[in-house]
């Protein structure tokens, strides 16, 4: 008889990679309890979650429950995501509801059930540093990292997770599942927003906004001379070229939002590099940059970034200055920027506001 090396509640999604990290737990020893965070309201199509998640339990042979997250959910994504679109930002909400909803819930469920652990199926490795600092850095499917997503887990969230799946690759993971003769080996990766199951998001913060979103505005050029008209400042991204319908001569492209004018502001490629940019709302792992300081750093300025070398300089409480050797494209405001250190360790990130 194998000796518990402890109780780990598991974050289930019904997806294939929460399966391998629960069945991996459990032949690693864990007494494994599987939980789904259900964040929709009864009657989604999102349902078929929870069916996966208790077949793929049933399967395993350990315990399963859902559990109810519908208000914390609203509270710390839908709500803060229609916000930003209504101020011209562009939201990272999987990194609000990892750090809010997801750990947040499971360490409560862990509370409860007198659990040691929690675990996801997130592809990232937890590191534990000399100066007793936990972090991060990138999993070793470099196509498949979740890191970047994870930048604002804190110590005591960190201190109490394992990732099972950071030194594995998306293709090891599926044959595992196989091997296993698990029902969701084959299960596509979900690639949409979680909660839009119906229609655009677009559709979706008309639908929970207070605001008319579909008030038409100018395009405007750098000088601000008008070059037509827009269907509302939701429909569009800072780095954007594709369904503005513009005919200017030239390859068109969103550099800036401005919802208080409710105006987009368009130029060529080149205007949308900048060398400066600006972020809050910061988070750090294993060190915190102080004033004074000029540290260097590869920074992602969203999910898909390869990184950028890069010097951070604090200028205020809650205010990085990113300094990049080179100009990056297109920062967003509201999207995340995260610091990676020459090891690749996370340092830390914050929210992007302001690019020069």
């Amino acid at each position: 008889m194998t000796m518990s090396r402890g109780k780990v509640i598991v974050g289930m999604s019904g997806g294939v990679d929460s399966a391998v990290t629960a069945y991996l737990l459990k032949a690693a020893g864990f007494e494994v309890i599987g939980i789904t965070l259900k964040s929709w309201e009864s009657g989604s199509s999102k349902c078929c979650e929870i069916d996966e998640a208790a077949r793929t339990a049933d399967i395993l042979g350990i315990a399963y429950y859902p559990w109810n997250t519908v208000a914390c959910f609203h509270d710390y994504v839908t709500k803060p995501f229609v916000a930003d679109y209504e101020a011209g930002r562009t939201p990272n909400p999987c990194v609000e509801c990892n750090r809010y909803v997801k750990w947040e819930q499971l360490l409560s469920v862990a509370t409860h059930m007198r659990a040691d652990y929690v675990a996801t199926g997130h592809y990232a490795i937890i590191e534990r540093l000399e100066n007793g600092r936990y972090t991060l850095r990138a999993g070793a499917d470099k196509q498949k990292d979740q890191s970047y997503m994870l930048y604002k887990l804190t110590q005591a969230q960190l201190a109490r997770t394992i990732l099972p799946l950071g030194r594995l690759s998306k293709a090891e993971v599926r044959d595992i599942a196989r091997k296993a003769g698990l029902n969701v080996a084959d299960k596509e990766d979900s690639q949409e927003i979680c909660f839009v199951t119906e229609g655009s998001y677009t559709d979706y913060i008309e639908e929970y906004s207070d605001k008319d979103l579909t008030a038409v505005g100018n395009f405007v050029d750098e000088t601000g001379k008008v070059l037509g008209q827009h269907k509302g400042i939701i429909h569009y991204t800072v780095g954007q070229r594709k369904g503005l319908g513009l005919a200017l001569g030239y390859p068109a492209y969103v550099k800036e939002i401005r919802a208080a004018t409710n105006e987009v502001v368009i130029s060529g490629e080149e205007g949308l590099y900048t060398q400066e940019v600006f972020c809050k709302d910061l988070c750090f792992m294993s060190r915190e940059v102080v004033e004074g300081e000029d540290v260097p750093a590869q920074v992602k300025i969203r999910y898909h970034h390869a990184g950028a070398a890069a010097s951070l300089q604090r200028i205020a409480d809650d205010q990085i200055k990113i300094n990049f050797a080179e100009p990056v494209r297109a920062p967003a405001p509201g999207q995340s920027a995260v610091f990676y250190d020459e090891q690749g360790h996370i340092i830390g990130g914050g929210k992007i506001f302001l690019a020069n």
